[in-house]
């Protein structure tokens, strides 16, 4: 006959589901901090990208088109007249001095950061997104409480996606006062215990939604990765401003090199 203590002692299957459904919780929410992360530095170093070194790759295919027009020009091959088109069909219209210097320059002359670039200063760094521990802690706590997946009826789910959207968009920023709201307006409004679902079918329901999530993060992190700017990023992780520094000075020393090769072609 079996005690009440030793019952007491016996863990129910629940409980080791519980414990595995934790963990697994821990572990995919860690990841997909990593994931946001990697996210918003990549979308910052490309906004950056496009802004500092745009115009100089707009430069640089307008002097190709010439370069190819100047050769077709001289040879009059229909091979070279047919690459000239080509090159004249991928050109953005030629940026002037304020475009090709967008971002690096105002009314007042150039920025700081870009007299630092173009005289090999230190450049003060870009403005990263790194959330606080305290943010991550935020984050953590609202994301297993206000899962979607959670809910049962479709007002409920819908009420969840909205608050977790905003959730999101405050991680995005590292707004750690935000998410403390959040977590205080999700504290005032629980869902009532009687619609709350049964504790087994929550388990279950997390259990197939964290599979759903590790496979979809899993993809997301490998896209990030192997993009172009994800493929840069990686390079200097720690030190975006400078791996911004090398290209803009190879960009520069490119220029330099198709302006002398269309000068001796126009010659």
């Amino acid at each position: 006959m079996t005690t009440p203590e030793a019952e007491a002692g016996q863990a129910r299957p629940e409980d080791r589901l519980e414990q595995a459904v934790r963990a697994a919780e821990q572990a995919l929410i860690e990841f997909e901090i990593a994931v946001e992360t990697f996210r918003v530095e990549v979308d910052n170093f490309s906004r950056l990208h496009h802004q500092k070194l745009g115009p100089m790759y707009a430069r640089l295919d307008e002097l190709d088109a010439q370069i190819a027009e100047a050769k077709a020009a001289r040879t009059g091959d229909p091979e070279d007249l047919r690459l000239a088109s080509e090159a004249r069909a991928r050109v953005m219209p030629m940026p002037g001095v304020e475009e090709l210097f967008h971002g690096w320059m105002d009314g007042d002359g150039l920025f700081p950061e870009a007299v630092a670039m173009l005289t090999e200063q230190p450049v003060r760094p870009p403005e990263r997104v790194r959330p606080s521990d305290e943010a991550r802690k935020l984050y953590r706590d609202l994301a297993r409480k206000a899962h979607p997946d959670l809910a049962q009826e479709d007002t409920e789910r819908l009420r969840r996606e909205e608050f977790i959207t905003r959730v999101n968009a405050a991680y995005a920023r590292g707004d750690e006062a935000l998410l403390r709201e959040l977590a205080e307006e999700w504290a005032a409004g629980p869902v009532p215990p009687e619609r709350e679902p049964a504790p087994g079918d929550v388990l279950y329901a997390r259990l197939e939604w964290l599979a759903q999530r590790k496979e979809m993060l899993a993809a997301l992190a490998k896209e990030l990765e192997e993009s172009a700017i994800g493929s840069m990023l990686k390079l200097a992780p720690d030190d975006p401003d400078r791996l911004l520094e090398e290209i803009a000075e190879q960009l520069l020393a490119d220029v330099a090199a198709r302006e002398r090769r269309l000068a001796d072609l126009l010659a």
